[in-house]
């Protein structure tokens, strides 16, 4: 559990998070993570001044009418279920972020990107390009309709399946502030087999990784609604696929 501390001119601590928390650089079972991880020990490079306040993202942030609305990018509407996925980005204490990029892609609903690197036999959607962004509010809340992403196979076994997924890069105020996860539907038989979902050792961990049906945001006779919190700090924090 957090500590808070009463007065907000005093420290505020918290518990580290647990071993396993977060995904390691090499982990076996994923095998292409052993062609990318590092061979020698990491060096440290200690922040600057230059890297923590600029180029600073503010009131020019990229995003523009539809683009959080995936299902209104094209002249036709995508095919599959309509979605909407919600949800806060949260600091150490829980306090909500406000002006934090956050941008989504996801496969289609057959379950491929489009990416002229995915071959494999799955129809693309000329209505869908499985991409979008927002910027969170005052109450640190993102927002994004979108279609329900489809399962889909890839190179790490000969029949290892992917859960249906879709991935967040959560960019700050100034460039090094990126984070990228990814978000996990409840009830996906997929999960137990996954070894990018498993990398995350801890189990508390990983059901942070897996959103939540909310039938009060649900949309009657449109879209069912998920939500999906973001922590970036401390106990609660969601797993991330950098290196901590």
């Amino acid at each position: 559990m957090r500590s808070v501390q009463t007065r907000l001119d005093t420290p505020r601590s918290y518990m580290r998070e647990p071993g396993g928390a977060h995904p390691p650089l090499d982990c076996p079972p994923y095998r292409s993570s052993a062609l990318r991880h590092p061979k020698q020990p990491l060096v440290y490079l200690p922040h600057t001044i230059t890297e923590i306040t600029g180029p600073r993202l503010l009131s020019e942030l990229p995003v523009s009418e539809h683009d959080n609305d995936l299902t209104r990018q094209h002249e036709g509407e995508p095919i599959g279920e309509r979605i909407t996925v919600s949800g806060r980005v949260l600091d150490t204490e829980g306090r909500p972020l406000r002006d934090t990029l956050v941008e989504i892609w996801q496969a289609n609903a057959a379950g491929r990107y489009a990416h002229r690197a995915d071959r494999w036999p799955a129809p693309l959607d000329p209505n869908f390009s499985g991409a979008g962004r927002c910027v969170t509010g005052e109450d640190g809340r993102y927002r994004f309709t979108t279609i329900k992403p489809g399962a889909y196979p890839w190179g790490n076994s000969e029949n290892a399946w992917r859960p249906a997924h879709i991935h967040f890069s959560l960019l700050g105020r100034a460039f090094v502030q990126r984070l990228v996860t990814q978000m996990y539907f409840p009830g996906d038989e997929l999960l137990a087999l996954d070894p990018i979902f498993n990398s995350v050792a801890e189990a508390k961990a990983r059901e942070r990784m897996l959103s939540r049906l909310s039938i009060e945001r649900t949309q009657p006779h449109w879209a069912l609604a998920y939500e999906f919190d973001v922590y970036l700090r401390g106990p609660q924090a969601t797993p991330f696929e950098e290196a901590h």
